[in-house]
């Protein structure tokens, strides 16, 4: 199967020993930077050339400490610089400015410009409301304190080009797909996110594992995990793409999540594909009553209104924490939110999540889950998986297949679908027609597996408010045959 992946896949694909590459550990990298210094730097089974990688981080991927030798190149000196940074875009709509900030030095927009000239070359690989890691050249803007009014000294971006290596072609994408059979296709997704898929003890392990990935790549996917510690949530949500945004603990408020009114600027939910609270048990809010109401608007429509502003966003919002484990055992019968913060101790929000992982049925991670081999690179599959989001073709595909119980409710039959669809596009991407699809793979693969991540929500639902909820099972959806 490697040999078939190398030849359809030929220059997406890498040679990744996470057991060995305790190198890239230590930087703290993203998997696709590491990725693209694997393929840069040509390795393979032999190894890694560590004096050639190293010599190249530290020229343009300064630790702090590296990066204040450099401010003083820029700002003494008067030399530009050239470094691979993560950046983000400060559009300041009262001054009329634009500005970014470097969050891995800790360097704000009060102290950086963006020159009108500049930022027209650049706009288009910059998203004013995401981080974007990319090569950029730095210079220095000096003081003036005898200009009126005082110019203040400031360090400027003087290009940029965006961190994407591979052309992102979704048609071939589809068609190579059509290569590999099902259970090639799950080992190869699970060693393009650094997973070694034989290190699981079965296909369901494998498989809800995966589950992790479907808001990656269906918009306004709605999730909760609550997992044993040390399976790999984080990891998996905070460092192997760089289109979703994981907070873990601390204080969120409506602000950051939706609309900050000060700022006038849009929050976590206009800017991601998804949104991450992590360790969610931990995560205190602001105003909980005033949470809580723009969360049920959201993850109802979309949409969100702050103030006079009203906006939308296709983040989907998950929720990842730990329980205990008696909850666990239960198989999803024991009160599994009692230790989640008291914003999602009421059904009505609970009930505008879509399913919930079992993430009880995943391992805790060790040495033998780490990918050892040639896998497809994390970067341009999660780039992949961020293009599918717009494809509306897989949604018409599950209205067609979905035969809908009467009376059914509203939330449930649009949670089932939405999941079948991300499952459809994760696992069967090549399938662009009904009739491409065997009843039996999805109702197996994707229809089952929705409705049972439903199901969970339910039972939960049942337990915060038995009055409401109790004894109300998911009606039994089917699949028509075309």
């Amino acid at each position: 199967m490697i040999d078939k992946l190398r030849n359809v896949f030929d220059g997406m694909v890498v040679y990744k020993d996470l057991r060995k590459t305790s190198l890239f550990s230590s930087l703290s990298l993203p998997s696709f930077m590491r990725d693209w210094l694997l393929e840069h730097f040509d390795v393979d089974e032999t190894g890694v050339d560590v004096e050639a990688i190293n010599a190249f981080v530290r020229e343009m991927l300064p630790n702090k400490d590296e990066w204040n030798v450099l401010k003083s190149q820029l700002v003494a000196e008067g030399e530009p610089v050239k470094i691979f940074a993560k950046i983000l875009v400060d559009v300041n709509i009262k001054k009329g400015e634009i500005a970014f900030n470097l969050p891995d030095y800790s360097l704000t927009s009060a102290h950086t410009l963006i020159d009108p000239s500049v930022w027209q070359g650049i706009k288009d690989e910059l998203d004013a409301g995401r981080e974007t890691w990319g090569l950029l050249r730095l210079g220095y803007r000096f003081p003036d304190v005898d200009a009126k009014p005082k110019v203040d000294g400031k360090i400027k971006l003087l290009a940029f080009k965006s961190f994407c290596p591979y052309s992102i072609d979704v048609d071939f994408f589809k068609d190579a797909r059509r290569e590999f059979e099902l259970n090639e296709w799950i080992d190869v997704l699970l060693g393009a996110i650094d997973y070694n898929a034989d290190g699981y003890a079965d296909k369901e392990q494998k498989l809800t594992m995966l589950t992790r990935l479907l808001p990656f790549v269906e918009k306004r996917l709605n999730l909760i995990e609550l997992a044993p510690k040390g399976t790999g949530k984080s990891y998996l949500y905070g460092r192997v793409g760089r289109f979703g945004w994981l907070s873990s603990g601390g204080v969120m408020s409506r602000a950051k999540m939706f609309y900050d009114q000060n700022k006038r600027k849009e929050g976590l939910v206009a800017g991601y594909d998804f949104v991450v609270l992590d360790e969610v048990q931990t995560i205190r809010f602001s105003d909980v009553d005033e949470m809580r109401a723009a969360l049920k608007g959201y993850l109802e429509q979309g949409t969100f209104t702050v103030g006079d502003f009203a906006g939308r966003g296709d983040a989907g919002l998950v929720l990842s924490g730990n329980v205990p484990m008696d909850a666990m055992e239960t198989d999803g019968y024991g009160n599994m939110f009692e230790t989640l913060p008291t914003v999602f101790h009421e059904s009505a929000l609970i009930d505008r999540f879509h399913g919930l992982i079992r993430g009880w049925n995943i391992p805790r991670m060790n040495d033998d889950l780490k990918i050892t081999g040639w896998a497809m690179n994390s970067e341009y599959f999660t780039a992949i998986l961020h293009e599918l989001r717009n494809d509306v073709t897989y949604r018409a595909i599950v209205d067609e297949l979905v035969v809908v119980p009467e009376r059914a409710d509203t939330r449930d039959v649009e949670a089932v679908k939405r999941i079948a669809t991300a499952y459809l596009k994760l696992l069967f991407p090549h399938v662009q027609s009904a009739g491409e699809i065997s009843s039996y793979d999805f109702k197996v693969h994707c229809l089952q597996r929705a409705v049972a991540m439903r199901d969970l929500v339910k039972i939960q639902l049942g337990i915060l408010d038995p009055k409401e909820f109790g004894g109300k099972n998911l009606p039994l959806f089917t699949v028509r045959e075309v």
